[in-house]
């Protein structure tokens, strides 16, 4: 009885405490690992999620006489008249468009470039060659299509010396095609990197198993490559499908005139022209807020297909 009674049972409330002082303990202890995180995170506040309440410009009769807080609630009064709007859906339909072919084309296109890149067995030309492919991602896509239009002009342009009469970029057949082909020439050297450091971290006695098999070349990539770095190309291919109702503001923008408008002209570019030229507020916001709730469905549908996938052994 005395041994029971000099030890007391602890209390529910210190069984509570514990975690939380653990949490702080590692928080103290950690902080300036912590610290580093900090412009980061105040970027997302600032920039991300404080513009959000914004978003109720959509459901208002926004006027700038009378601010976002006076301005009376009309409901979803922009959004039927967005869903009735013929420009609306013909924008929807280029974004879709232009978005799958770049994701079409454009996706595999970095995978197989850093298969061929880790192939080089000459570490020179090697890096010569990542280097030639990195530098068109860090020019702006102005100086980009300063390029393309010095290029493509039919005056003075190097289509002009293979007999073209008449520049893509004023072509609406092929405007989209031009398109897909500048953005891959852009970005699919900087999309190498990611899969490069995969392959990377590929263990080495993998391959030399697969040698003593009497694997190939190419056995050696589609059995041991590409399967180990099948979790990053999912990964990927998620961030990727959240920004499919995204074709890419910056290039069309730059690229895109009045003959090849109806080819073109992309929500973005739509938000741009309904929103800031024609001051239509409310219904610019709500445009962009379809957009962004359609693409986190798309972001969280892919995801979801990708556990399922990974839980039947697909991958």
């Amino acid at each position: 009885m005395s041994s029971q009674a000099s030890h007391p049972k602890p209390s529910v409330l210190g069984t509570k405490a514990a975690p939380t002082s653990s949490f702080i303990r590692k928080l103290l202890k950690y902080r300036y690992y912590y610290a580093l995180l900090l412009p980061g995170l105040i970027y997302f506040i600032v920039f991300k999620y404080i513009p959000m309440g914004g978003v109720i410009i959509a459901f208002k009769d926004y006027k700038l006489t009378q601010g976002v807080i006076g301005s009376p609630w009309v409901g979803l009064k922009w959004f039927r008249i967005l869903w009735s709007t013929g420009d609306f859906w013909n924008a929807l339909y280029n974004t879709l468009l232009i978005s799958f072919y770049k994701l079409i084309f454009g996706f595999p296109a970095p995978i197989a470039l850093a298969i061929l890149l880790n192939e080089v067995i000459h570490r020179r030309f090697k890096r010569i060659i990542q280097s030639i492919l990195y530098f068109p991602h860090f020019l702006s896509w102005i100086v980009l299509g300063g390029i393309l239009f010095a290029i493509l002009s039919p005056g003075t342009g190097l289509i002009s010396w293979l007999g073209f009469s008449s520049s893509p970029l004023m072509q609406p057949e092929s405007f989209r095609s031009l398109l897909v082909v500048s953005h891959i020439w852009k970005e699919v050297g900087w999309g190498t990197v990611i899969y490069l450091a995969a392959i990377a971290g590929i263990n080495p006695e993998m391959y030399e198993a697969a040698r003593m098999d009497g694997a190939n070349r190419f056995r050696l990539i589609s059995h041991v490559t590409l399967p180990a770095i099948s979790g990053t190309i999912v990964i990927m291919l998620i961030l990727r499908t959240g920004q499919i109702l995204s074709a890419g503001f910056d290039q069309v923008f730059i690229l895109s005139n009045d003959v090849v408008l109806h080819v073109a002209d992309i929500l973005d570019t739509y938000v741009y022209r309904v929103g800031l030229s024609l001051g239509r507020f409310s219904i610019a916001t709500a445009a962009g807020l379809f957009q962004s709730l359609a693409g986190l469905l798309l972001l969280l549908f892919t995801n979801w297909l990708a556990r399922r996938f990974s839980d039947q052994g697909l991958w």
